[in-house]
């Protein structure tokens, strides 16, 4: 499904174009993807760019479909094979292939026995050092036989009509000396002493050419070979090398392969999980098993643990995102054909959620477990600093939660914007579904630091060594590490005054979320102006296949965070020394690495979103994130300090309170006209990393 502009229905009257125009027109394949895009602009649900069911094969582009063909298709004219993906191919893996298939040759030739195996190994090891242009088939054949002058008979001609006459790489029937016994003596030596080698290479090949993606032919390729070449009779395997004008008509195609690389491979999808997540789910893995069975640091260091912990957020916050706009999509499409809810689909509220009977439902699940991602690391923290005495890991939460605020507020609008003006000289968005983001966003953010600037006004401030520059007792003083004391006369301050606000606003905000929730999506729905058109959309006719189930969407939440918990325990565990032995400010780690690298999914979302003309999408994932933060990441903190305390308060320094509000202000103001560019984007991103700047050179809070 895709979101299309008022262009859609070019092929109708003004009167409907002019409706378009008014309204935000999407297209859709089946009802399952239309609620999935209509979820797209509602506000408190989670914006997702891939596709909730399979696209019919018949309308997806010849480039998708090459993707995903098997390498068992000739083609009439190939082309030329000299390629750079071709020549990449023959470096990385041809010569050493080759190489190891003639010393396979060698052993097999040696055994006597293994001959016929032997000769495989040789035709094999001209194929695997170049197979581009060049096809494998698999062909029925009666055994051969020994002639009285021992010439070698076989059933099956010695070139074909389609194929040619001789070629380099020509088939010879191979001729099996006795029969029975010695066939399967044959076979044995094969599978003992030629095939294990030969599939531990194809394996690595496989491996190593799926992690690269653009490689992935050379992966299929080498898994091919291994699972249903290297298992045939000698006899059934025909190499040939094809001619441009030749289609070969007689037996089974095995391979034919005739490019290497493809850099399109980074829109293939398994089973509707991107190749890059798929990927990347083994160094979720790898970072468990060596965080918890290494936990002396035998084999890695803390700062390797931490990275491998941090990156491995990333996927885990992918399959979390991907659970949930499954599960909701699918289950807004079916409450939506039932009109009503029972008592079953109460309880799968996750992969079941009517956005017509159950919408506040639906958006708190996907506010909390959009926002999973980032409390698992913050409550691990806050614990963990807690056991230690430690307040330097409140103040890195502190800085990571103004760090995500500042880059959803600034960067990820920006950089949508920049991309996005590359292609689009102008983009427009429906300013007034951005004016209720932005009117929360000043409310959550006037309400975090409220307490911050009730402090201040009310505070005491104390430093902790000051040095007078004038030698004069009544001239001026320089201090350093100064703060705002609010535990003066036994905490009264606090206890009596800030702590009851900071109670107060942690119950204000997520009710002022649920009154937003309320107003965009109930009372005042028609902002959005949602139009489901079914204009030239080729597959509209078709059935929804999804990907997952309901179940499996679920489990896969489930399980996804729970790994996420634990990379967040390990992360918090192992950044200690980090903070204590790093220059960096600690201010800097929390507003860049701890704060941005779980919302990489949400940005490379946005940034598909912008390509495509749809900016709105691109702003309204960056503020949802930054007002999740304030209305609902902050006030759970509050009310998990109650339950278990930690030195968690909500009172930030001035350099957090300043950088927020400016921020806030500024996308404010670049929004105001409904319409942007590319410049504004610059402005954005600029001022982005100028506060980074800001931060990097600020001095480390007080308490690390």
């Amino acid at each position: 499904a895709a979101a299309s502009s008022p262009s859609c229905c070019q092929q109708h009257s003004e009167e409907v174009c002019e409706s378009c125009v008014v309204k935000t027109t999407l297209t859709a394949e089946n009802a399952v993807e239309a609620n999935k895009l209509s979820n797209n602009y509602k506000f408190g649900f989670k914006k997702w760019k891939s596709h909730v069911t399979a696209r019919p094969w018949e309308d997806r582009s010849e480039i998708v479909k090459e993707l995903y063909s098997d390498l068992n298709v000739i083609r009439g004219s190939g082309g030329s094979t000299l390629t750079g993906g071709n020549v990449l191919y023959l470096l990385l893996f041809g010569w050493w292939l080759w190489l190891l298939y003639v010393l396979v040759a060698a052993v097999m030739f040696v055994t006597v026995m293994g001959a016929p195996y032997g000769q495989l190994c040789w035709d094999l090891a001209r194929y695997f050092l170049w197979p581009f242009g060049k096809v494998i088939q698999k062909v029925e054949v009666r055994v051969p036989r020994q002639s009285p002058g021992g010439a070698c008979e076989a059933g099956v001609g010695e070139s074909s009509a389609l194929l040619g006459g001789p070629a380099p790489l020509r088939w010879r029937p191979r001729c099996w000396v006795g029969t029975g016994h010695w066939r399967r003596a044959s076979r044995a030596a094969w599978l003992c002493l030629g095939y294990p080698a030969l599939a531990l290479a194809h394996g690595l090949v496989c491996v190593t050419a799926w992690l690269l993606i653009v490689l992935i032919p050379v992966a299929k390729l080498s898994a091919r070979a291994a699972s249903r070449v290297l298992l045939l009779s000698p006899e059934r395997v025909r190499i040939r090398r094809l001619r441009m004008t030749e289609v070969p008509l007689e037996g089974e195609v095995i391979l034919c392969c005739y490019r290497a690389a493809n850099p399109y491979y980074y829109k293939y999808a398994v089973d509707g999980i991107n190749v890059f997540a798929v990927n990347l789910l083994p160094l979720v893995l790898v970072t468990l098993v060596l965080g918890y069975v290494d936990s002396p640091n035998h084999l890695t260091g803390s700062a390797v643990k931490f990275s491998l912990a941090l990156l491995s957020i990333m996927p885990l916050s992918y399959y979390i995102g991907m659970a949930i706009a499954r599960c909701v999509g699918r289950g807004d499409a079916q409450g939506a054909k039932r009109g009503r809810s029972s008592p079953a689909h109460a309880l799968l509220l996750l992969s079941s959620i009517s956005a017509q009977s159950n919408f506040a439902v639906g958006a708190v699940v996907n506010a909390t477990f959009g926002s999973i991602t980032e409390l698992t690391f913050y409550i691990s923290a806050l614990i963990k600093g807690s056991r230690e005495g430690n307040r330097c890991y409140a103040e890195v939460v502190k800085s990571a939660l103004t760090g995500t605020l500042v880059g959803c507020v600034l960067f990820v609008p920006g950089l949508c914007m920049v991309i996005g003006g590359i292609r689009h000289q102008e983009q427009r968005f429906n300013s007034r579904s951005a004016g209720v983001s932005s009117a929360l966003l000043f409310l959550s953010v006037g309400g975090v630091f409220a307490p911050t600037l009730f402090s201040k006004v009310y505070g005491k401030l104390v430093c902790g060594e000051c040095h007078n520059v004038t030698q004069n007792p009544l001239g001026h003083y320089l201090c350093h590490n100064c703060h705002f004391d609010l535990m003066d006369n036994n905490g009264t301050l606090y206890y009596s005054h800030v702590q009851p606000l900071v109670y107060t606003v942690s119950i204000l905000l997520p009710a002022a979320y649920l009154v937003g929730l309320f107003f965009t999506l109930k009372t005042h729905a028609h902002i959005y102006d949602i139009h489901i058109s079914d204009c030239h959309m080729p597959g509209h006719h078709h059935s929804a296949v999804v990907h997952w189930s309901r179940w499996r969407a679920l489990v896969i939440l489930l399980l996804s965070t729970l790994c996420m918990s634990a990379c967040a325990d390990l992360a918090t565990e192992h950044i200690s020394p980090i903070l204590t032995n790093s220059t960096i400010s600690q201010y800097f780690i929390g507003v860049t690495v701890l704060a941005m690298v779980p919302e990489l999914p949400e940005i490379v979302n946005g940034i598909q979103f912008a390509l495509q003309n749809n900016l709105s999408l691109s702003i309204e994932i960056g503020n949802c994130i930054a007002v999740q933060v304030c209305m609902l990441q902050i006030p759970i903190l509050v009310l998990f300090t109650i339950f278990y305390p930690t030195n968690f308060t909500l009172v930030f320094s001035d350099l957090h309170v300043y950088a927020s509000m400016f921020s806030v202000v500024l996308m404010n103001y670049i929004f105001m006209d409904g319409k942007c560019d590319y410049f504004q984007g610059t402005v954005l991103v600029m001022v982005y990393f100028i506060l980074l700047a800001v931060y990097f050179f600020a001095p480390s809070p007080s308490g690390c």
